[in-house]
């Protein structure tokens, strides 16, 4: 019984062996390397090198178009906001780009929600920082139903722990 179960573990390991080798004797050439716009190049774990995948990386969330809302005021702050993904409507997703008056390389906090300012039904969204358009992207959902004169509501958390909250009106797009 022994043996049988010895012969049967190296069969498969040794079926397991040829399975994972190379097809050939030969040992597997590499493509010719591309060099991307800024010459960098990488190898993948099959041992393929080629240029980097810049040109396959998905366009920038900034690609879209957006529409100025205008400067408002939050706290002691001119907040400049713009709107994409058209006009807000119930159970869909709203996009709020919001630009603070000054830079601190995304150590602020910035929320926003559609809705009321009690933020009932309110899915609230949490601003990604874009180092290379210096202001932050919310995406958020809007509620079902959305409420009457529904606004987005944007909460900005400074370094030091203020935090102060307005609103403004959506784009009617």
């Amino acid at each position: 019984m022994k043996t049988t179960l010895t012969i049967a573990f190296a069969g498969a390991v040794a079926l397991t062996l040829v399975a994972c080798g190379e097809s050939s004797s030969e040992p597997a050439t590499q493509p010719a390397t591309a060099a991307a716009p800024n010459g960098d190049t990488h190898v993948h774990d099959d041992g393929t090198t080629h240029a980097d995948h810049a040109e396959e990386a998905p366009a920038e969330d900034h690609a879209h178009a957006e529409t100025s809302i205008g400067t408002v005021t939050i706290g002691d702050m001119q907040v400049e906001l713009a709107q994409g993904h058209g006009a807000v409507a119930a159970g869909q997703e709203g996009h709020l780009v919001v630009k603070l008056p000054y830079n601190d390389g995304g150590a602020t906090i910035v929320r926003a929600w559609i809705g009321t300012e009690d933020r009932t039904l309110s899915f609230v969204g949490r601003g990604e920082y874009a180092p290379d358009h210096d202001d932050y992207d919310i995406h958020a959902m809007a509620p079902t139903p959305l409420p009457e004169n529904a606004l987005w509501w944007i909460e900005i958390e400074k370094p030091d722990g203020t935090k102060v909250v307005d609103s403004a009106q959506p784009a009617s797009e």
